[in-house]
């Protein structure tokens, strides 16, 4: 019996235990999504027979006689369902690979059952939003649509579809209808004979590779080749990729005769079929010299201990200390701290520990790359699609480690399915690129949900021990912090979050005495690396609780205490070195704004509490409310460039091609909206093509908080000379000086006469011109975001279970370019941070292997465990940025670990000083804190 796929029966028959989701995409149905394959995340929910199903675990051979819809069958021809309506009016979406598995789940919901989400979306897991955008799409309103955002950011006129304007995302659509192009929705017919890559790595956390058979895995039919370490270049790189490659350690091979921690590649198998490679894998017999290992840092630091990469010359590796295990490091001292501690009337000291935390983009890295043959000799091009946060480093990397000049790499990345960071990293694209060049035939590799937590990269580990003093009228006397940083087995990032760590969480309080000693250290574990706030989030998290704990023992309330003790224009800001960063300024300054803002906020959550009846939960429930704060520089240091192509079309609408790729972060819609604003027209009438290393110059990449603040500032300057131009021929054409020429919406006011922009480039093509200019920016001077987060929470004394009873974020964005936007960034970045706050942990066991390697395992926030936020904006205008912008896609993060402790801190008297808060620790840390010194605990 046939397949009916959206009211046409297919003719394909499955095959043996083929599951449903790849049915359908083999048929082309690219909108079902792999986010796990065990049936977890539902991102490839389908309908069968009016039925949702997770497809990734439903048997194809199920379907058999059935009707299957996918999101590309939900619709009705150009019309759309009112689901799918409702998900493109609220934004119901960020990165979007979620949203189509969201849609199909939320079509069949009844008003019952929209009234309960909680529990009728817990099959389905977004990364990206922080659910308050689906629940708004889902239930029909227009929640984003609250005008308070707008108003807060001196937003423009509503509907200009300029700076200002909740612009909505240009791919929403294709994103809604699940024609929205990811990684690997290419069409069979694309890339012919594609062949399919699979991993076999290591069970050991330390071995030298001493043999490698692969003569029965080359018997298996349909496997066409094995690559090993003898087939790998010898050059040494860095997965990690920044501007200055220099940045990273050179430690890694694309595969090694040795390995450094369970998961580490050791061949890959190329077959006809991912079954094929897989099998292939699986036959590969090899040989181990096994190797002492270390996994924790504290460890790898002692006398003895084994050199992970001891046999690499640190200064050409960029290797600290290659035989003591150190990446590495910084040391320093501003003013004299121990004068500092003995002028202080209160000291706090403690030791703060943060965890292993891995992204959960929706979609696992992935990459297919192929040769473009060339007439000419020599000339042929190596083509690689793959899901980065960085296309132009990514040929950088490949160029080097596989010596080919650049312009003879093209990497190109569709839409992204989530980054956070993870994706700033070269861990697939070097494999395909090595088995393409080889093989001359297309191969894709696609990881496993399995292999992104135990062979990709994590948050890096912190152990602070923090040491602070006061005096008793609250002014900071001195800071001390001795940090240790576990990089894992490479050191791919492991400097620069060392770093930044252990800059603006520091920088942002005005103290003349403060030492830093801080190490990043290799273990045999699972490497980590760039995740959201690179650093900054494990530091502040110390630091605001430190400043908390030193409030309370002057007893001061903490943001009083903060306000005191905060940086304000004029002030230096200082860390590691005893003059600030040359190129980091006050551009705008709205940190005071933004603690007002949470502290009003917090105090009427506690009125509608006390006037609901609801301050008093119970003889077991404690409550409490708790803050923090953070700065970020809004660029990353020692450059971040980019380039823009504007020009005018000849339908009188614009095409930008601009370097920076789309994961969600939107930098799509503020490229159009920057660009309308300066040409006076609408963000839609602006095309962006985008993250194609053929489009323009160079792009360093969409990390960092790039994305608008240099990406977009270099789009503004291609804008503003292109409106430049357009009125010098308009003016010509007309008779007219320039002076007398403005732009409007699709047009050229002359005087009194009206030139359409399509008359002006068919005036300018006359005269053998194109109307077109292009923009660079390199990322300095750089200025400072600030966001605060506050919270309002109850603890059951006898459970250990927390109510957040109000969440709420202020951040000082500059002008919001996207106020409905940027308030999904925040709200994202929330839901993450509560998820690393309260469960997410990467575990690893005694032998080094992670024990949390599927989703089911690994408690990511769902829709019940998210709470709805509160998000105001300063009111700012920042001097550096493009109009008047910030960055704000990793700040909302950094604060709300340590604002969540604090409040439980206020609410219990508990100090918890390690990540996860989960609730069996507070359940046992009270039941300690009531046996050593039973008191009474205070409602607040």
């Amino acid at each position: 019996m046939a397949i009916e796929i959206n009211g046409t029966a297919t003719e394909a028959a499955p095959r043996p235990g083929q599951c449903l989701r790849t049915f359908l995409r083999e048929q082309g149905n690219f909108g079902v999504k792999k986010g796990c394959d065990g049936g977890d995340c539902g991102a490839c929910t389908v309908h069968v027979d009016g039925t949702p199903v997770h497809s990734c675990i439903y048997p194809a051979v199920r379907a058999e006689g059935h009707s299957v819809t996918t999101i590309e069958g939900l619709s009705n021809g150009e019309e759309l369902h009112p689901v799918q309506e409702q998900f493109l009016e609220n934004q119901g979406f960020q990165c979007g690979f979620c949203t189509a598995g969201m849609m199909m789940t939320a079509a069949t919901f009844d008003e019952e059952q929209k009234a309960n989400l909680p529990r009728n979306l817990k099959g389905n897991l977004c990364r990206c939003t922080g659910y308050r955008s689906i629940a708004d799409a889902v239930c029909g309103s227009h929640g984003h649509d609250d005008g308070d955002a707008a108003s807060r950011a001196g937003a423009g006129a509503k509907g200009s579809g300029q700076l200002g304007d909740n612009v909505p995302a240009p791919a929403g659509r294709a994103v809604v209808t699940g024609t929205a192009r990811y990684t690997l929705d290419v069409p069979a017919e694309q890339l012919p004979g594609l062949l399919h890559l699979k991993l076999l790595r290591s069970p050991h956390a330390h071995a030298r590779i001493v043999s490698i058979d692969t003569t029965a895995a080359l018997q298996i039919p349909g496997v066409v080749a094995v690559f090993t370490h003898e087939d790998a270049p010898d050059r040494l790189f860095s997965t990690a990729q920044h501007e200055l490659y220099t940045d990273d350690p050179d430690d890694t091979r694309v595969l090694d005769n040795v390995v450094r921690f369970i998961g580490q590649r050791v061949a890959a198998v190329v077959g006809e079929s991912l079954g094929a490679a897989e099998a292939g894998a699986r036959a590969i017999k090899v040989e181990y010299e096994l190797l002492d290992a270390v996994f924790s840092p504290q460890d790898a630091l002692l006398p003895g201990a084994p050199a992970i990469h001891g046999e690499k010359d640190g200064e050409t590796a960029r290797i600290s200390r290659p035989q003591n295990n150190v990446v590495a490091e910084v040391h320093s001292e501003l003013g004299n701290v121990e004068a500092g501690f003995a002028a202080a009337d209160f000291i706090h000291e403690n030791t703060y520990q943060t965890q292993r935390v891995q992204h959960v983009a929706m979609e696992t890295h992935c990459s297919i790359a192929w040769v473009e043959p060339s007439e000419n000799p020599g000339e042929d091009r190596l083509m690689v699609r793959s899901s980065s946060q960085v296309p132009f480093l990514v040929r950088r990397t490949l160029a080097r480690v596989f010596d080919l000049p650049e312009d003879r790499i093209r990497v190109v990345a569709g839409r992204v399915g989530g980054g956070f960071g993870g994706k700033q990293e070269v861990l697939t694209e070097d494999l395909v690129a090595m088995a393409a060049l080889k093989l001359r035939r297309p191969v894709q590799v696609e990881f496993t949900r399995t292999e992104q937590f135990t062979a990709t990269t994590t948050r890096h580990p912190f152990t602070i021990k923090v040491k602070a003093g006061t005096s008793s009228d609250g002014h900071l006397t001195a800071m001390k912090v001795d940090v240790v940083t576990n990089t894992g087995a490479y050191g791919n990032h492991a400097p620069g979050v060392m770093f930044h760590g252990c800059g603006e969480s520091l920088a942002v309080y005005k103290c003349a005495n403060k030492k830093v000693d801080a190490q990043a250290v290799y273990t045999n574990t699972v490497p980590a690396g760039a995740f959201r706030g690179y650093g900054l989030s494990q530091m502040i998290f110390a630091i605001e609780s430190a400043m908390d704990e030193l409030a309370v023992g002057i007893g001061m309330d903490p943001l009083d205490f903060r306000l005191k003790n905060m940086v304000r224009p004029g002030d230096d800001m200082l860390s590691t070195n005893p003059e600030p960063e040359e190129d980091v300024f006050y551009g705008s300054y709205g940190l005071d704004q933004c603690v007002a803002l949470v502290r009003d906020a917090l105090e009427r959550g506690g009125q509608r509490y006390r006037d609901a009846g609801l301050d008093d939960l119970g003889p077991e429930w404690v409550t409490g409310v708790g803050s923090a704060l953070s700065m970020i520089d809004t660029v990353p240091p020692r450059g971040h460039f980019a380039h823009t192509r504007l020009r005018l079309l000849p339908d009188g609408t614009f095409d930008a091609a601009v370097g920076t790729a789309e994961f969600g972060n939107g930098t799509t819609t503020v490229h159009a909206q920057l660009a309308a604003t300066a040409l006076s027209t609408s963000a839609s009438n602006v095309a962006v093509r985008q993250s194609d290393t053929d489009l323009v110059e160079h792009d360093t990449g969409a990390f960092g908080s790039a994305g608008t603040v240099v990406a977009g500032q270099a789009t503004l300057l291609a804008a503003q000379e292109l409106a430049v131009r357009i009125r010098a021929v308009a003016a010509a054409f007309a008779g007219v000086s320039e002076a007398e020429c403005l732009l409007e919406d699709g047009a050229v006011r002359c005087g009194e006469r009206v030139l359409a922009l399509a008359e002006v480039h068919d005036a300018a093509r006359q005269q053998g011109m194109e109307l077109a200019a292009e923009g660079r920016w390199g990322g300095t001077p750089r200025s400072v975001a600030f966001n605060v987060h506050g919270f309002r929470v109850a603890v059951n004394t006898g459970t250990g279970e927390l109510r957040i009873l109000q969440s709420v974020q202020a951040a000082d964005a500059g002008v919001v370019v996207n106020p409905r936007q940027c308030r999904g960034q925040v709200e994202g970045g929330i839901a993450q941070a509560l998820g690393v706050a309260l469960y997410e942990e990467v575990r690893v066991n005694d032998a080094g292997k992670v024990t949390t390697d599927i989703l089911r395992q690994y408690h990511i926030p769902s829709f019940a465990d998210v709470p709805r936020s509160e998000v105001y904006f300063a009111k700012t205008n920042d001097q550096m940025g493009p109009l008047g912008a910030k960055s704000m896609s990793e700040s909302p993060f950094n604060p709300v670990a340590p604002a969540l402790a604090n409040a439980i801190r206020n609410a219990t008297g508990v100090r918890f000083a390690a990540l996860p808060i989960a609730r069996d620790k507070i359940y046992l840390a009270l039941k300690d804190a009531a046996a050593s010194a039973p008191t009474q605990l205070t409602r607040i």
